[in-house]
């Protein structure tokens, strides 16, 4: 039903506009879901335990979409074993201009420069008290636009001191296209830096929370190895492997159209094969030491399966949720049960 009626709707008009009807629809009246769309579906086969957290299923929903923390007990009811909230920063911004978001329909995908547009921290901590605790909730942090270098760090911190008491794990989004001064948060020196500090506060509390790194899918094998080397040195929980993309090589989208677009990152199909490449290579390279949470270009069940088979432990949607529904979500996890059902017992 999605793909046949209500897509076809949605995709006639704006993208952000129709994230935010979407949003109210959801809050509002998300009891209607259970009338459109297949009921999730739960299964104990299909729990993974990662980083010390127990998943109900290994199908989440990636960073920047409930930026806000407004939708994740309704998201938990469509059947996500977890949901990314964020990216927070610790003051509220608007993030970048409008037009911010835009469709790629022949390429399966999406660009948008939005700019980590967010309500701020303490909204951010105001929803997650309202968290009835059915879906396991990641918090993806990162630093304010106007933030000037010698304060990064500090705004990281922040964030993480607020959400610890709110979130099961975090994510240091330090891999954004969209956000100024990108170069200096890939640098591997600022990134030893960073993660030894949000540790040092983690390691103070008496529970401690998983912390995770996202990466660039424009990381080389070289960068990649920096990766794999820091997250040896520092002990750091985990990856999630990848953000949006800078390129836009081999898109069926006419150079003019991009050049009408502009800049920003590029997330769906155009950047699973890279994705799952680059998977394959950190769990190669590292003997498997670490878990991976795999995003980017999950437009089906096959692709799922295939970041799964690459060395993901996990995986995530975005653009694929949007494309393909919520029923994408129960086509992974039908799957997955498959697959548990002819293993050996």
């Amino acid at each position: 039903m999605y793909k046949s009626i209500i897509r076809p709707i949605l995709f006639k008009f704006d993208p952000e506009d129709v994230h935010h009807f979407t949003f109210s629809v959801l809050k509002n009246f998300g009891f209607l879901t259970q009338l459109f769309f297949p009921k999730p579906i739960e299964d104990k086969r299909l729990e993974r335990e990662i980083f010390g957290l127990k998943f109900k299923n290994p199908v989440g929903l990636a960073a920047g979409f409930d930026k806000n923390a407004v939708l994740f007990n309704e998201l938990g009811d469509l059947g996500f074993g977890f949901v990314e909230i964020g990216t927070v920063t610790p003051k509220a911004q608007v993030g970048n201009p409008k037009k911010r978001l835009f469709r790629l329909i022949e390429d399966g995908g999406i660009i948008n420069r939005m700019g980590f547009n967010n309500d701020g921290l303490e909204a951010a901590i105001e929803k997650l008290k309202g968290n009835k605790g059915k879906i396991i909730i990641g918090g993806n942090i990162g630093k304010n636009t106007d933030t000037t270098p010698e304060n990064y760090t500090q705004d990281y911190l922040d964030c993480f001191e607020g959400l610890h008491p709110h979130v099961d794990y975090f994510v240091l989004n330090v891999s954004c296209p969209n956000v100024g001064s990108h170069a200096k948060l890939e640098d591997v020196d600022y990134l030893r830096e960073l993660i030894t500090e949000v540790k040092k506060i983690n390691l103070s509390k008496s529970v401690q929370k998983p912390i995770l790194l996202k990466i660039a899918p424009d990381l080389n094998n070289s960068q990649l190895d920096e990766i794999v080397e820091l997250i040896a040195e520092t002990k750091i929980d985990g990856v999630i492997v990848s953000n949006t993309s800078v390129s836009r090589e081999g898109l069926k989208t006419s150079p003019e159209v991009l050049e009408k677009i502009g800049n920003g990152g590029l997330s769906g199909k155009p950047i699973r094969e890279r994705s799952t490449k680059m998977i394959k290579y950190l769990s190669d390279k590292s003997n498997r030491t670490f878990p991976i949470i795999g995003v980017g270009g999950i437009h089906s069940a096959k692709d799922a399966i295939e970041k799964l088979d690459a060395g993901a432990s996990l995986v995530q949607l975005y653009t694929g949720f949007i494309y393909e529904g919520p029923e994408l979500i129960n086509e992974i996890n039908k799957e997955l049960l498959k697959r548990a059902s002819r293993l050996p017992r």
